[in-house]
């Protein structure tokens, strides 16, 4: 399928489709240094009321969840240092060593629990709509892949793609899949259910970059599918890999509900990789994959480009509700990404050019497929995995 093929309105919705989010998000930062400075789903809120694309029948406030019901996942330990960290807006040296908080990449800030709870909370939330009624749950504020049981990693304090999935397990769901399109390995889900047959795990990211793990021969026990990909990826090399590998394992697979990842740090202007995507690639995933699962939950992930970020995320609600995406944004729509501030933005973001503004779309970023590329997706297409049982 090439982006031309796309439906033009954007139409992938099926069944009942529902947007998570809050208002925890406007204004919470994570310092004034961090990559994590920037709005970025408060500014999708923004836009999709801008472009009258959410309303009471759709929107869902997410819950914030309970400590103990992030014990499904996370030490006990773990979350109370969480709590207390944003009570004390602090860490001792020894809290600091053993869970990793208060570091340059995971600071103690103001919301350092309520808000990475309310994520969880709307993830776990996805998980019991999609469970009972099927359909599709967009939660972009989502998609915190890098935390572990017991420690914050990579920006992340709670892992809500681990509590999802346990929660669609709990639900009664036996049979998983996981796909992640962030630049990043997803190294603190992997682990979780590396070896069990009943789930499936497949990671695209940016080869050679942190968290340096996800090697092409990581099997995690014959469940996973890790492609690492060189720098510059363009959106014909994501067809040939969405093609060759997520489309193939995820239909052998069949799972009974499907968590996908959209970090949109893949995209050519994130300055924290070196991908070169236009977001019509998450969309043409996107599409593909609504098309054969009977349940979705959409998460968000990375992405420090406060202009793509939100673009990406809005566009794939639209694709989700059958919105129409209009190839100009209207004048309400426009002066909310106008009105988007990027604190000491690096060189990327210091001439935005007019599509940050005016469009949802990306321009396409064709190119051709590279012999390694599909070299390592041969070596993909070669190994067994889970199947349908």
């Amino acid at each position: 399928m090439s982006v031309a093929a796309l439906p033009e309105n954007g139409q992938c919705a099926g069944a009942s489709v529902r947007f998570v989010g809050s208002e925890i998000y406007r204004g919470s930062s994570y310092g004034p240094a961090h990559p994590l400075r920037v709005p970025r789903v408060s500014t999708v809120m923004d836009l999709c009321r801008a472009l009258g694309w959410l309303d009471r029948d759709n929107y869902i406030r997410s819950p914030r969840a309970l400590p103990a019901a992030l014990t499904l996942f996370h030490d006990p330990a773990y979350v109370a240092a969480l709590q207390r960290a944003e009570a004390e807006g602090t860490v001792s040296a020894a809290v600091r060593a053993r869970h990793n908080l208060g570091t340059d990449a995971n600071p103690v800030f103001a919301e350092v629990f309520r808000r990475p709870a309310t994520s969880a909370g709307g993830t776990m939330l996805a998980a019991r709509i999609v469970a009972r009624e099927g359909g599709v749950v967009h939660v972009p504020a989502g998609g915190t892949h890098h935390a572990h049981a017991d420690r914050a990693g990579g920006f992340c304090y709670l892992n809500d793609p681990v509590l999802c999935l346990l929660t669609l397990r709990r639900a009664g769901l036996s049979r998983i899949a996981y796909v992640d399109l962030d630049a990043h390995h997803c190294d603190g889900v992997q682990p979780v259910f590396a070896g069990d047959p009943e789930a499936l795990i497949v990671s695209v990211h940016e080869e050679r970059r942190w968290p340096f793990t996800g090697a092409l021969d990581d099997d995690g026990g014959g469940n996973v599918f890790n492609l690492p990909v060189p720098g510059g990826l363009n959106d014909s090399e994501m067809r040939a890999i969405l093609h060759a590998l997520i489309l193939p394992r995820v239909a052998g697979f069949a799972p009974q509900a499907l968590v996908l990842q959209c970090g949109a740090d893949a995209l050519l202007e994130d300055p924290l990789s070196r991908l070169s995507l236009s977001n019509n690639a998450c969309l043409e995933a996107l599409a593909a994959l609504r098309a054969t699962v009977p349940r979705l939950v959409v998460l968000g992930g990375g992405g420090y480009n406060p202009w793509s970020a939100a673009r990406c995320w809005t566009a794939i609600w639209g694709c989700l509700s059958g919105r129409e995406l209009p190839d100009r944004l209207p004048p309400e729509a426009e002066a909310v990404l106008r009105a988007v501030v990027w604190p000491r933005p690096p060189r990327v973001g210091r001439n935005p050019p007019r599509h940050w503004f005016e469009t949802l779309r990306d321009p396409p970023r064709e190119g051709a497929v590279r012999a390694e590329l599909r070299a390592r997706l041969a070596l993909l297409a070669a190994r067994t995995g889970p199947e349908a049982g």
